[in-house]
């Protein structure tokens, strides 16, 4: 018993370990990169560069309403545990899209 506790303790801190940050930048009413490519259990950071401009990361097909905005120097995050393709647009500026593409 005690060698499969430890076992499933090595494996929860060495995935842990592994997942990271990723910062996006919104400038100019643009998400830099517009196209990220994360693994699976990484945490994306939208950081809000703007002087003045707030922001949306809006994923629509996952959730019903838009979250807050977020204004110049705040940021807003979401930590990507299922694989696949996410498209998010800003909702206050429909022409800013993005791209979340989470491999395992």
């Amino acid at each position: 018993m005690t060698r499969v506790m430890l076992f499933i303790s090595l494996i929860i801190i060495s995935w842990t370990c592994s997942s990271k940050e990723v910062v996006v930048e919104i400038y100019k009413k643009k998400f830099i990169p517009a196209e990220i490519t994360i693994a699976q259990g990484d945490t994306v950071i939208w950081k809000n560069i703007e002087k003045r401009q707030y922001h949306s990361v809006w994923f629509k097909q996952l959730q019903k309403e838009e979250p807050d905005y977020f204004f110049p120097d705040e940021t807003y995050q979401r930590t990507f545990n299922d694989v696949g393709t996410f498209p998010y647009i800003c909702g206050p500026h429909p022409k800013m899209t993005g791209v979340v593409t989470v491999k395992p």
